[in-house]
């Protein structure tokens, strides 16, 4: 029967052992060569106290060890290492603390050259020194060409940041900001529609719900949507009177009397409204939406897909751009197809979310639908009516033909 043994985690000595590996092949007679330990001096830095050096001497070459800097090994940092020493006689084993070194050899004369530079050498750079006097012709002219190029691509970096810079000092910061923001409302409006499928056979196919809220979104909405659900005509009144959105109070007041469809109803009317809220914004923050009862799950939702991260003055910023307007406009026209049987009102809409009616129309070609007109009463003077812009989602989805403008030549005299 074999012989077993207990094990024991060694306290007394405090010290860690020492595991040495040799990066260029074995050593045949490892008690012939002479270690050394050498230790930070400053043991108060907590970075610093627990530097360790071993130094292996040997009749052909030194080898030098770290567990700092660039030659050492980072499963030092991953992972602990352990060793056990097994006294026969007890049969007990004793496990230490490990750590693992990676022996390297120095060289004579290669760390006083790099103690000349302030950086070591890299490995391309030894070879190019190696080519240089060694080479062949053909290596030689391939070296020669390729620190052409360096230079080359360094002269051109170093013009288009005077080229920048030149920029900045005549307009100015804010005018910069200001092109930026015209730029990102040029771009091609369909890369920020929500996700489509074309393909669909059902209209309330053709952009998903899912995609618009996630089931942990509408899950996360359902006591804020409750609320919604018993808001009483008195509360509506005082809403009304407060300038909230027409196109809340519109769905407010046809709110279903079904439990299951009023439930669904209200929850979208809450995140609806929460983004017509968003649109008026210049800046959020983290906190915004906490006095409203915004689920956290929504407000990263929204920060995440309808701001633009920037840095000033070392924070970071939330920005509502111009281009993220648009792609916020084109998400409350999809979730307002779901709440009106695939139809919905834009000339209220882009009063709501205060963007014009020529880009609210792009927004509504870009998604194929379809476009008509319907009269309504007019919301500043009782009695008389205005036109309405309707758009309708219908299979097949319109494909509409982009115009492009031509300048009038002007007439020579």
């Amino acid at each position: 029967m074999a012989a077993t043994c207990s094990w024991k985690l060694d306290k007394e000595t405090g010290q860690d052992a020492l595991i040495v590996k040799f990066s260029n092949g074995h050593v045949k007679k490892a008690e012939e060569l002479d270690f050394q330990l050498y230790k930070h001096s400053d043991d108060d830095n907590p970075r610093k106290k627990t530097r360790r050096i071993v130094v292996a001497e040997s009749d052909r070459l030194p080898y030098a060890g770290s567990n700092f800097g660039a030659g050492s090994l980072q499963c030092n940092n991953l992972c602990r290492y352990f060793v056990g020493v097994l006294d026969k006689e007890t049969m007990q084993m004793k496990v230490h603390t490990a750590q693992l070194f990676n022996m390297l050899p120095v060289i004579p004369g290669e760390s006083a050259q790099n103690e000349d530079t302030k950086q070591p050498e890299t490995h391309r750079e030894k070879v190019d020194a190696l080519i240089e006097a060694f080479g062949t012709t053909k290596q030689k002219r391939a070296l020669s060409s390729r620190r052409l190029n360096e230079v080359g691509n360094e002269t051109l970096q170093q013009a288009v940041a005077l080229a920048a810079t030149n920029v900045i000092n005549q307009k100015g910061v804010e005018a910069l900001r200001n092109e930026v923001v015209e730029t990102e409302a040029q771009t091609d409006t369909a890369l920020f529609l929500p996700p489509c499928n074309t393909e669909a056979d059902k209209a309330e196919d053709v952009y998903p719900f899912d995609q618009l809220l996630s089931p942990n979104e509408f899950d996360a909405l359902k006591d804020v949507g409750a609320k919604m659900a018993a808001l009483t005509p008195e509360d509506l009144q005082k809403m009304r009177a407060e300038n909230c959105p027409q196109t809340v109070l519109r769905h407010l007041e046809l709110l279903p009397k079904e439990d299951t469809a009023r439930d669904r109803q209200s929850r979208c009317i809450w995140y609806l409204s929460f983004l017509l809220k968003v649109s008026s914004q210049k800046r959020l923050t983290f906190k915004f939406g906490i006095e409203d009862g915004c689920p956290k799950i929504i407000n990263n939702k929204v920060l995440r897909n309808f701001t633009v991260e920037s840095f000033h003055n070392g924070s970071l910023r939330n920005t509502l751009s111009t281009s993220m307007r648009m792609k916020l406009a084109a998400h409350c026209l999809a979730l307002l197809l779901h709440m009106g049987d695939q139809k919905a009102n834009l000339t209220i809409l882009h009063r709501d979310i205060r963007i014009s009616d020529v880009r609210m129309l792009e927004v509504a070609k870009a998604m194929g639908l379809t476009l008509s007109r319907q009269s309504a009463h007019s919301r500043e003077e009782v009695g008389t009516q205005e036109e309405h812009r309707m758009a309708s989602l219908v299979l097949p989805l319109v494909h509409y033909d982009r115009r492009i403008e031509r300048r009038k030549r002007k007439r020579m005299n």
